[in-house]
């Protein structure tokens, strides 16, 4: 299993799931859900299905920060992203979650992907709802929760 976390980064933390590909932990106080992803690539399918179960956390609870721990990756898929990106927080931008706080791999080409996708999805979907989210990039869980 990636142990990437630092225990003392998530002590105030509970652990609400893990699986194969992901873990997903809560501080209802703080108000934030942290997703580790745990493999080097995910399937869309078990993204999506790990996603749809992050999202039922969010709906019923009192959320208003993401923090997404990608730095386990190695791979990068476009229609994951998008999904994410276009469906999962225009969904969640619904219920208040508007913070969104990203922790990529260390590797540079992965960071530029990201920014050839986002910059991709931007035109192709003119009426997405960028404008109404707080995304910051962050080099560890501890900075995401901070910023």
């Amino acid at each position: 299993m990636n142990e990437t976390l630092i225990p003392s980064e998530t002590r105030d933390f509970e652990l609400v799931f893990e699986e194969k590909y992901t873990r997903v932990l809560v501080n209802t106080e703080l108000k934030i859900v942290i997703c580790e992803l745990l493999a080097d690539y995910i399937p869309i399918e078990d993204f999506k299905e790990a996603f749809l179960q992050i999202g039922e956390i969010v709906k019923a609870g009192d959320y208003v920060k993401f923090i997404f721990d990608k730095r386990s990756l190695r791979a990068f898929h476009q229609p994951t992203m998008e999904w994410y990106f276009i469906h999962w927080k225009k969904d969640m931008l619904a219920y208040g979650l508007k913070t969104h706080r990203k922790i990529l791999p260390a590797e540079k080409w992965f960071e530029k992907m990201v920014q050839i996708a986002k910059d991709q999805i931007l035109t192709n979907y003119p009426d997405n709802i960028i404008d109404q989210l707080d995304i910051k990039y962050c080099d560890s869980i501890e900075e995401a929760i901070r910023k």
